[in-house]
């Protein structure tokens, strides 16, 4: 494996000082998270990047921290906004919408919406509690957890989606969201036959987090628009995006893959990213802490099928680890109506799975026998599957596919 990177980015990052012993000796180890924040910034700093920080063209941000440690990043201020953009722009089946002036509509966290208020509330005359991110993207949800939405709630998000809409000459618009949340809404609108007040979006974006097989499907299955999902991270902006039929594209502007099996015969391989794309924090062979999978096994960028989840939360089973896409494979295959889903460890050999249903209806014993049959294979342990009518989210309003038992 060539551990040089190309003469242009060799040119970027030799006089960064993390990176300066690798240049000199023609050979960059794959960079892991710890390494970015030991020194940091001093471990980062040019005089460049130095008068970028006092102009204000660079700036001190965290990453999302989701399911992992959070990590100080330098970036030009809106850099992942501008590759949010500059994608949805650009996207075969999205970018005439766009450019026609649709505005965006986000469907996500809290902690996506209150982030958007605080940045507003510094801005000089700034509104408390604004939720427009700028001219053309308006953040709905204020609550942790979309169960537990109530009909005023839901109806004052559709009453916005309604203006956004007919602001448009067209009635259009787009719609970015967790698929999850997104389902959620459907699931209320559907239960107080609120469909006639809800416009359908031109567009749908999923990028967020993983969205299980069921929920992409269901989503597809109430809208009339391409449903995209997009993949790429806080410190590096997007690299990947599915068309209309589901197939991953590359978006490497500025970057460059590859791929590094986890474990030998696994077929899951971390994805490591070398990018430029960020000026002042250029990262040269970068393990992202997401894995893959490709439609031969190999280790071919080209070949990827599936971002199927987090290193840190792969589960070692007597087969080989296994990938949060993996039990999500196995629940699609038995049961479509799955809603949401975790594997929870419950000793040494032993796991349960709980459910929820997109109709609320129990899994039949049928179901439920195949399921923990499916599920017991693929982790070497006794399954038991459990019905739930509420999974609970987690603290950065996202959901957790494993649960491992906790110190004693």
């Amino acid at each position: 494996m060539n551990r040089l990177p190309s003469a242009d980015v060799l040119d970027r990052v030799r006089d960064i000082p993390l990176y300066r012993a690798s240049a000199e000796r023609g050979d960059f180890p794959v960079l892991e998270k710890p390494d970015i924040a030991r020194g940091f910034p001093d471990n980062w700093m040019t005089p460049e990047l130095a008068r970028a920080l006092e102009t204000g063209e660079a700036e001190f941000v965290l990453s999302t921290g989701t399911n992992h440690a959070r990590m100080q990043i330098i970036r030009p201020p809106y850099f992942l906004l501008r590759s949010y953009y500059r994608l949805w722009s650009e996207h075969p089946d999205l970018g005439a919408t766009w450019h026609a002036g649709a505005r965006r509509i986000s469907l996500t966290t809290v902690l996506a919406t209150e982030h958007v208020a605080r940045v507003n509330a510094r801005k000089p005359g700034g509104t408390p509690g604004e939720r427009w991110l700028d001219e053309r993207t308006l953040y709905l949800n204020q609550r942790l957890d979309p169960a537990g939405w109530e009909r005023p709630e839901v109806e004052r998000m559709l009453a916005e989606i309604r203006e956004v809409s007919a602001a448009h000459p067209d009635g259009t618009y787009l719609l970015d969201c967790s698929g999850y949340h997104l389902a959620h809404l459907v699931r209320k609108v559907t239960e107080w036959d609120l469909w006639d007040g809800f416009p359908q979006p031109a567009g749908i974006v999923h990028a967020y987090e993983y969205t299980p097989l069921n929920v992409r499907a269901h989503l597809r299955a109430h809208f009339d628009c391409p449903v995209v999902d997009l993949f790429g991270s806080t410190e590096l902006g997007y690299l990947f995006y599915s068309d209309a039929e589901g197939r991953y594209q590359p978006y490497l502007h500025g970057m460059s893959v590859e791929l590094i099996p986890v474990e030998p015969g696994s077929g899951i391989h971390s994805l490591i990213v070398t990018s430029i794309r960020n000026p002042y924090m250029p990262l040269v062979r970068y393990r992202s802490g997401d894995c893959v999978r490709t439609r031969d096994g190999s280790t071919d960028p080209k070949e990827i099928v599936s971002f199927c989840g987090r290193e840190k939360e792969l589960l070692p089973t007597p087969g080989g680890p296994v990938a949060q896409a993996d039990l999500d494979a196995r629940i699609a295959a038995v049961c479509p109506r799955v809603f949401l889903h975790q594997l929870r460890l419950t000793g040494e050999n032993e796991c349960r799975l709980w459910c929820t249903t997109f109709d609320g209806a129990p899994l039949t014993p049928g179901e439920r026998s195949e399921l923990a049959a499916s599920v017991g294979v693929l982790t070497g342990r006794t399954c038991h599957v459990e019905h739930r009518t509420h999974v609970p989210i987690g603290h950065s309003g996202k959901y957790a596919w494993l649960s491992t038992p906790g110190p004693a």
